[in-house]
């Protein structure tokens, strides 16, 4: 077993687990808002503690997508300071709909956000049965981390995540363990005493609908998140916006995960709002023509495109 990390990358794996729990239990509980507005913000409050994070969203600079495209990569420094560099605090309130009642009333409906086109890759699933195929871009890199956050969430099963981990980590990141979407699953898993996998009762779905480009350095790299739309059935239904930022690093032909500490938290808003558009989200649109040229014979574009968007498991 990995031992916790220590340092910085210590004190922010640390906040994400309890971060991740406050969000994932109020996802599954089915209590009324106000009490999971409770729980989602002690959570979010820990983690601001730990991390020593400002929780005033209107406070400093905040990334909100690239502003500098490095076609020449600058090394490890630029990369922490890309990776590091803060995202818009938003209040815990802000990854819920309006109407808990009628969710798809306002999902990405309200304020107008700019969109990014993402490709669909090949449809054929790699190591960790993770769909693969996407193109050396850092769109290619954002459908990637998509469908590895889809086949973990959806099968919220401790054994899966750590065997997607390892099969698209590269060495010298945080560790199967310690990883923020492990760490979501056990959340999840232990709210409602599961145990090492979802009952058969419980069904996850997962909606990718917006992204963006935090930095990259070089062609070979980039810090990518992605905003998901989650809906978990379990005695009861909820839905949350889930945010998610990664290293990303081309190698061997495919986007796999890259050392280093973590990115800074992804603002979870749902999307469509005012929040979401301040926090720079662009509201995901598919491309299906863009998997790699070439790789598996045809590209199977629109064959494949809904599998982009996740399913019920």
């Amino acid at each position: 077993m990995q031992s916790k990390s220590t340092g910085r990358s210590g004190q922010e794996t640390s906040g994400v687990r309890e971060w991740s729990r406050g969000r994932l239990i109020t996802i599954l509980t089915g209590a009324v808002v106000v009490a999971l507005a409770l729980l989602v913000g002690l959570g979010y409050a820990i983690y601001l503690a730990v991390s020593g994070l400002d929780g005033d969203s209107s406070a400093g600079d905040v990334a909100t997508g690239e502003t500098e495209h490095s076609t020449v990569a600058r090394g490890a420094s630029h990369r922490d300071e890309i990776a590091a560099e803060p995202m818009l605090s938003v209040p815990p309130s802000a990854a819920f709909p309006d109407d808990p009642d009628d969710p798809d009333g306002n999902w990405d409906a309200g304020a107008e956000q700019d969109s990014i086109k993402i490709p669909t890759g090949t449809g054929i699933n790699g190591p960790g049965l993770v769909m693969t195929g996407f193109p050396h871009t850092p769109e290619g890199a954002i459908g990637q981390l998509a469908q590895i956050d889809t086949a973990v969430l959806q099968s919220m099963s401790l054994q899966t995540a750590q065997e997607v981990y390892a099969s698209w980590a590269l060495p010298g990141g945080v560790g199967a363990e310690d990883w923020w979407i492990t760490s979501s699953v056990e959340a999840f898993l232990g709210s409602s005493e599961m145990g090492s996998v979802k009952s058969a009762t419980a069904s996850v779905a997962v909606e990718p609908a917006a992204a963006l480009v935090k930095g990259t350095d070089g062609p070979d790299w980039a810090t990518v998140c992605v905003l998901l739309k989650v809906t978990a059935t379990y005695r009861s239904e909820g839905h949350a916006a889930f945010g998610h930022c990664e290293r990303m690093q081309w190698v061997g032909g495919r986007w796999m995960l890259a050392p280093g500490v973590p990115p800074a938290p992804a603002p979870a808003t749902w999307s469509g709002t005012e929040l979401a558009v301040e926090a720079g989200w662009r509201t995901w649109t598919t491309d299906p023509s863009t998997g790699i040229p070439g790789e598996h014979g045809d590209d199977h574009g629109e064959e494949h495109s809904d599998e982009q968007g996740g399913a019920h498991s």
